[in-house]
């Protein structure tokens, strides 16, 4: 009869520990953290992005809780000025047009009872995609954040003992 030798299966015992202790953690609040996470980061990107008249529009983004729906999480980065999709994309204007108000160093104020005002004189307005951009940026980065939060979560579930 053929000898197969001897195997010590300790550290296979002990992977095996380890590994029903990770599923034991909370995976959904991993999933959570990250997700609050990169919304955090989202918003950083778009309100530095955002132009400053009087901070309003800067001042009005903010986060959703985070959703889920299966396996998906969906944060959402919200504006709720009716503006904030004409500075987002653009818009069109009517060149010619009268606007009353004035000039305050070097902002116009509108104001509806004013003896002068401004012409407007192009016919669109170019959109500043700060959230578009935000997001394509945080697209980007998102692998590696990812990556490293995984890495600590793994760390913390294998090297806890």
């Amino acid at each position: 009869m053929a000898r197969w030798g001897n195997c010590d299966f300790r550290q296979l015992e002990q992977l095996n520990a380890q590994m029903q202790q990770m599923l034991e953690t909370d995976v959904d609040a991993f999933f959570q953290t990250a997700a609050k996470d990169l919304a955090a980061r989202l918003l950083n990107k778009v309100v530095k992005r955002t132009p400053v008249v009087y901070g309003t529009l800067r001042n009005a983004w903010a986060i959703m809780p985070v959703g889920q729906r299966g396996d998906h999480y969906t944060i959402a980065l919200i504006n709720n000025l009716v503006y904030a999709s004409y500075v987002e994309y653009g818009h069109r204007q009517t060149p010619g047009r009268f606007i009353p108000g004035y000039w305050q160093a070097d902002r116009f104020v509108y104001d509806p009872n004013a003896q002068g005002g401004m012409v407007l004189k192009k016919s669109w307005v170019e959109g500043r995609f700060m959230l578009t951009i935000s997001s394509q940026e945080l697209e980007q980065q998102m692998p590696a954040i990812l990556e490293a939060k995984l890495y600590d979560f793994m760390k913390r579930c294998f090297d806890a003992e």
